[in-house]
C-alpha cells in the first residue's frame, strides 16, 4: 500500500478532521515519491535500519561506561526474538498499541542503564530506584555549585527532554518495525523461527563472544538487577533499623566515656576525596608523597608524633556525608535510607560521646554546610558553623565556598583560640580537595587571610573546572595537588596553633571518582593521629600503625564502621551496650 493512502487510512480510522492544506501536503509528498522511487525505497530502508539498530542497541546496551565497546552488540537478544514473535502474531490495533508500550520500556530501560553509568562513573554503584531520585536534586546542586547555574539549567533541561526523547523515539522505532514484520509475515515469522533456533543452539553450547556469551537476554537481565535492589533495599530497611538500636556504648555512664583523653583538645578533621588512590597512582603520588613527608618531618620537629592505617570507605566518588556518619556512629552505612534511619535514632557519635561525657565543649566546622543542617544534633555538636558563618569574603573555588586555609584560620579565631573553662572537641571538614579540583587553592601567609579577598587573584588565574573535567591526566594532576593543599593547610595549623594538649584525628571521606581512581574495586582512604602527648599514641600501639602521615602499603585495613568502637575502647570507655 503507497505511503500516502497508508496515512491517510490511519488518520481517517483515528478520526483526526482533515483540512484541504493537510491534504495538499501529503499529496506533495506522495507525488515526491512517485517521482523519486530509488530515494524513497533508500529514505525507507534507512527508517528500517535505524529503528532496528535502536532497538537491538537498547537490547544489548551495558550499564557501565567500560562496557560500551563494540563486541557487546554482537549478540543475539531474546527480547528481540520474543518481542517479534508477539508482534507477528497480533491484530493491527494490538499490534500498535504492544509495539509503543514496547518501546517505551526499552527507552525507560535505556534511562536507567545511562543513569547506572552516571553513578557508577560517580559512586561506585547502580542507580537504587527507591534511594536515589533524591541524589539527582543534589546532583544538580553540586553543578550549580561548581559551574553556574545557567549549565546547571541548561544540563537540567537536556537531561530530561534526552530521557522524554529516547521513550518516544524507541516507540515510533518500535511500532515502525512492527508495521515492517507484518507487510512481510511469512519471511519475518521464518526469520524469528530461525533466530530463535540460533539462540538456544548458542545457550545451550555456552558460545561466547569475547568472554560474553552469544545468547544474550541482557534486556531482561537489568531488569532482574533493578528489581533486586529494590527487594533488598526495603528488606534492609527494618534490619538496618534494629541494627541501628543496638549500640555497645549506647547506655555507657558519662564518667565512663573517653576517660584517657581527658584536658585534650581534639580534632576530628576529613579530608575530602582523600584516598588511597593519592599514595598508589604513579601520576599522583610523588607529589602528595612528597608533601606528607615534608609536613610530617615538620610535625616532628615541632614535637608532634603520628601513626597512619586504612579505612575502607562506605562510600565511593561523593556523598561524603555517607563516610561521615559510618566512621563516627560504628555503623555501616553506605545509602542515603541507612543515613536517614542512623541520623533519626539515638546511635551515640563518637562526636556526641566527647559531648555526653560533659568533660568537652563540642563545636562544628561546616564550610560545605549551605543550608539548614539538623543533623548536628545527632553528631553531638554544640555549635556549627556553616559557609555563612566564618566571615567569608573571597571568590568560591568551584563547589568549595572556601579555601581550607582560610576554614582552618576561621576555626581558630572563632573557636579554638579562645580561652575556654573546657577543652574543645571539633569536627572540621575540609572541602578544598573536592571535584573538579579546579581551581585549586594555594597557601598564603597566614597574616595576610583576612577576610579571603586575598583569594581573588589566585581564583581568577586558577584553571578552568570544565578543561579538567575533560581530562582524566589533568583530573589527577589537579586532584593530587588540593590533596597536597589540604593536607599542608592542616598541618601548617596544627604546627602553628596546636599545643601539647591537641590531638588531631584527620581522615579521607571516600576515593575519589572513576576519572581518578580508574575502575578499582578499592574504596580504602588514610587515617591519621597525630599528637605531642606520647600517651595518646601508645594507647593505640596495638593497632600496628605506621609511623608518620603516609600508611604504608600492608598497614592495617579496617572496614570504616569499626573505627568508632576502637577509639572509645582505646582511650578507656567501658561498654555498656543498649539493645534494639
Amino acid at each position: 500500500m503507497p505511503v500516502y493512502t497508508r496515512v491517510l487510512t490511519r488518520l481517517r480510522a483515528l478520526r483526526v478532521p482533515m483540512r484541504p492544506r493537510d491534504t495538499r501536503v501529503l499529496k506533495r509528498l506522495r507525488d515526491a515519491r512517485d517521482a523519486h522511487p530509488s530515494a524513497d525505497r533508500a529514505l525507507r530502508l534507512t527508517g528500517h535500519v535505524l529503528a532496528a539498530v535502536l532497538v537491538l542497541g537498547a537490547l544489548l546496551m551495558p550499564n557501565t561506561a567500560p562496557g560500551l565497546r563494540p563486541d557487546r552488540f554482537t549478540r543475539i537478544p531474546a527480547e528481540a526474538i520474543v518481542g517479534a514473535v508477539l508482534l507477528l502474531a497480533l491484530p493491527r490495533r494490538p499490534r500498535v498499541i504492544f509495539a509503543a508500550l514496547y518501546g517505551a520500556a526499552l527507552g525507560v530501560l535505556t534511562v536507567l542503564n545511562l543513569l547506572d553509568i552516571g553513578f557508577t562513573e560517580y559512586l561506585g554503584r547502580g542507580f537504587n530506584l527507591v534511594l536515589d531520585w533524591g541524589l539527582l536534586d543534589d546532583a544538580l546542586s553540586y553543578v550549580r555549585d561548581s559551574m553556574g547555574g545557567f549549565v546547571a539549567d541548561a544540563a537540567a533541561v537536556g537531561a530530561v527532554l534526552l530521557a522524554l526523547l529516547l521513550v518516544v523515539v524507541m516507540a515510533l522505532a518500535t511500532v515502525r518495525l512492527g508495521d515492517v514484520l507484518a507487510r512481510h509475515r511469512t519471511r519475518a515469522g521464518q526469520g524469528a523461527l530461525v533466530a530463535g533456533t540460533v539462540w538456544i543452539t548458542c545457550a545451550s553450547l555456552g558460545l561466547q563472544i569475547s568472554g560474553l556469551p552469544v545468547a544474550s537476554d541482557r534486556a531482561a537481565d537489568t531488569v532482574r538487577g533493578q528489581a533486586r535492589r529494590v527487594v533488598d533495599t526495603l528488606r534492609d530497611e527494618a534490619a538496618f533499623a534494629k541494627e541501628a538500636r543496638t549500640d555497645p556504648f549506647g547506655a555507657t555512664p558519662p564518667n565512663l566515656l573517653l576517660p584517657d583523653l581527658r584536658g585534650k583538645d581534639v580534632v576530628i578533621a576529613f579530608i575530602e576525596s582523600y584516598g588511597r588512590v593519592a599514595m598508589d597512582d604513579p601520576l599522583i603520588e610523588p607529589g602528595v608523597g612528597r608533601t606528607l613527608d615534608s609536613r610530617g618531618a615538620a610535625l616532628a620537629r615541632a614535637g608532634y608524633q603520628a601513626r597512619s592505617g586504612w579505612l575502607t570507605s562506605a562510600t565511593y566518588g561523593g556523598s561524603s556525608w555517607l563516610g561521615h556518619s559510618t566512621s563516627l556512629s560504628g555503623l555501616w552505612i553506605d545509602n542515603q535510607q541507612r543515613y536517614r534511619t542512623a541520623t533519626n535514632s539515638d546511635r551515640l557519635t563518637l562526636t556526641a560521646a566527647f559531648r555526653k561525657s560533659g568533660a568537652w565543649d563540642t563545636v562544628g566546622i561546616m564550610p560545605g554546610v549551605q543550608k539548614t543542617w539538623p543533623e548536628a544534633e545527632w553528631y553531638g555538636l554544640d555549635t556549627v558553623y556553616d559557609s555563612s558563618e566564618m566571615g567569608y569574603k573571597g571568590p568560591k573555588f568551584s563547589w568549595s565556598t572556601m579555601p581550607d586555609q582560610y576554614a582552618l584560620e576561621a576555626f581558630e579565631r572563632l573557636e579554638h583560640g579562645k580561652k575556654r573553662k573546657r577543652p574543645l572537641m571539633s569536627e572540621v571538614i575540609l572541602t578544598s580537595s573536592h571535584q573538579p579540583w579546579a581551581p585549586v587553592p594555594e597557601m598564603i601567609d597566614w597574616e595576610d587571610l583576612g577576610d579571603g579577598s586575598v583569594f581573588d587573584a589566585i581564583e581568577e588565574d586558577g584553571r578552568e573546572a570544565s578543561e579538567v573535567m575533560a581530562d582524566s591526566t589533568e583530573s589527577r594532576k589537579e586532584y593530587g595537588r588540593s590533596i597536597s593543599y589540604s593536607v599542608t593547610a592542616l598541618t601548617e595549623w596544627l604546627e602553628r596553633y596546636g599545643t601539647d594538649d591537641t590531638v588531631v584525628v584527620f581522615l579521607g571521606d571516600h576515593q575519589p571518582i572513576a576519572r581518578v581512581t580508574g575502575h578499582t574495586k578499592n574504596r580504602d582512604v588514610p587515617v591519621t593521629i597525630v599528637a605531642k602527648d606520647p600517651k595518646v599514641l601508645r594507647a593505640i600501639d596495638d593497632w600496628r600503625w605506621t609511623p608518620g602521615l603516609r600508611p604504608a602499603d600492608d598497614a592495617p585495613v579496617w572496614k570504616m564502621d569499626a573505627f568508632r568502637d576502637r577509639f572509645l575502647t582505646a582511650y578507656g570507655s567501658v561498654r555498656r551496650p543498649t539493645k534494639g
